[in-house]
C-alpha cells in the first residue's frame, strides 16, 4: 500500500468518524427510495437545508410517490414550489417525475450513467442518488466538498473552471470507500457545511487540522480559488396593479422566461399599449422590494389604478388580446408567483 493510498484512506476514515459523532437528523437521512432522494437533492440545489426542509415535507406529504407528482397539474407544482427560487428546478422535477412515470414505468434507473440521462440531473444529483439508493461508489461533489477538499489537499485550480470539476470528481473518486459510499458522501457534505464553512471555519474543533494543508500554511481564506465570479446585472420594474371590482388584471410569465410559468402584474412598458385617460391617478406605493436572481438584482415598484369596467370596456379585450388574465380576488392565493409579488401581497393584504 503506497503513501497516498493510506492518506486517502486516513481522510475518509476521519470524514466518516466525525459524521458519526455529529450525526443530524434529516428526514431524507437512511431512506433508500431514489424517489424521495432525488426529490431532495433537487430541492437542495442552492439551497440551505432550513429553508428547502419545509418544502421537502410539503412534496413529499403531497405527492408521496413519482406517480402522484407526474399526475400533478404544473401550476400546482410551482404553486407548491412558490418562494424557493430557481423555479427551473421545479419544472424539470416535473417534467422528470412524468417522464419515469410514463416512459419507465415509474422505476427510477438503478445507475450513475442513467440517472445523467433524466432532465434536471447533474452528476451531483445523480451521484447522491447511485450511491444513496443502491450503494453505487460514485462522489459527490458541491461547493461544500470543492472547499473541503481544496483546502484540504492545497489544490489552487479556479473552481469555475471545467477541468478543475474533473480534477475535484477524479480526486473524490480516489477517496469515496467502495463499502460505504452513501455514508461518504453525506459526511463530506455536511462537513463543509457545518464545520468547513466558507467564511470562520471552526478549525479548531477539525479533525483534520493536523494534516490540513490550508491550516498548516495559513491559507483557510483563500482556498478555494474562484477567479470568474458571476457578474449580477441591475434591473429596475415598475409593476401596474390594476383593480376592476373584485378582479386583478395577472401575467402569465412566457416560455423561456426565468419566471416560465409563474403570475406577476403588467409592466409600465406594457401598460403604454392600453392607453389609459389621464384623468386616472394611480396610487404609488412608496416601499421599493429587491430581489436576488442568480444573474440579475431586481429593483421593483408597484403603482395601482382602479378602472371600472363598465367605463372601461376596452380593459377586458385589451388582456384578451395581449394574454393577460382577469383573476378574482379570492383565487389570488392559487396562483404560483415569484417570491417577490408574494412579499408586495403580503404587505398589502390581498
Amino acid at each position: 500500500m503506497n503513501h497516498k493510498t493510506t492518506e486517502y484512506q486516513a481522510f475518509s476514515s476521519q470524514i466518516i468518524s466525525w459524521y458519526r459523532s455529529n450525526p443530524r437528523e434529516l428526514p431524507w437521512r437512511g431512506v433508500s427510495d431514489p424517489y424521495k432522494i432525488w426529490l431532495s437533492e433537487i430541492i437542495l440545489q442552492q439551497t440551505r437545508v432550513a429553508q428547502g426542509l419545509p418544502y421537502y415535507y410539503a412534496f413529499s406529504e403531497t405527492y408521496p410517490s413519482v406517480k402522484d407528482l407526474a399526475l400533478a397539474p404544473e401550476s400546482e407544482v410551482l404553486r407548491l414550489w412558490q418562494g424557493l427560487g430557481y423555479y427551473s428546478r421545479a419544472r424539470n422535477l416535473h417534467s422528470c417525475a412524468k417522464y419515469i412515470w410514463n416512459e419507465l414505468g415509474g422505476r427510477f434507473p438503478d445507475n450513475y450513467e442513467s440517472l445523467l440521462k433524466l432532465k434536471g440531473v447533474g452528476s451531483y444529483t445523480a451521484a447522491a442518488i447511485a450511491s444513496f439508493a443502491y450503494g453505487e461508489a460514485k462522489a459527490v461533489v458541491d461547493g461544500n466538498v470543492f472547499r473541503v477538499l481544496a483546502r484540504y489537499f492545497g489544490i489552487h485550480m479556479d473552481i469555475a473552471t471545467g477541468k478543475a470539476k474533473k480534477e475535484f470528481e477524479s480526486l473524490a473518486n480516489q477517496l469515496i470507500p467502495p463499502s460505504n459510499p452513501g455514508e461518504f458522501n453525506q459526511a463530506m457534505m455536511d462537513f463543509g457545511a457545518r464545520l468547513c464553512v466558507p467564511k470562520n471555519p471552526d478549525c479548531s474543533n477539525c479533525p483534520l487540522q493536523a494534516t490540513c494543508f490550508a491550516f498548516q500554511k495559513g491559507l483557510v481564506k483563500e482556498l478555494p480559488v474562484k477567479i470568474n465570479k458571476t457578474k449580477v446585472k441591475e434591473r429596475n420594474l415598475h409593476y401596474y396593479v390594476i383593480q376592476c371590482g373584485q378582479d386583478y388584471v395577472w401575467n402569465k410569465r412566457k416560455s423561456g422566461d426565468i419566471w416560465e410559468g409563474l403570475h406577476d402584474f403588467p409592466l409600465e412598458e406594457d401598460l403604454m399599449k392600453l392607453n389609459l385617460p389621464t384623468s386616472e391617478e394611480p396610487q404609488i406605493f412608496q416601499k421599493k422590494y429587491r430581489h436576488l436572481l442568480s444573474h440579475q438584482k431586481l429593483n421593483a415598484s408597484f403603482s395601482k389604478l382602479d378602472i371600472p369596467l363598465e367605463k372601461y370596456p376596452e380593459l377586458s379585450q385589451w388582456c384578451e388580446d395581449e394574454g393577460y388574465l382577469l383573476v378574482a380576488e379570492n383565487e389570488i392565493e392559487y396562483l404560483a408567483k415569484p417570491k417577490l409579488i408574494v412579499n408586495f401581497l403580503n404587505d398589502q393584504g390581498i
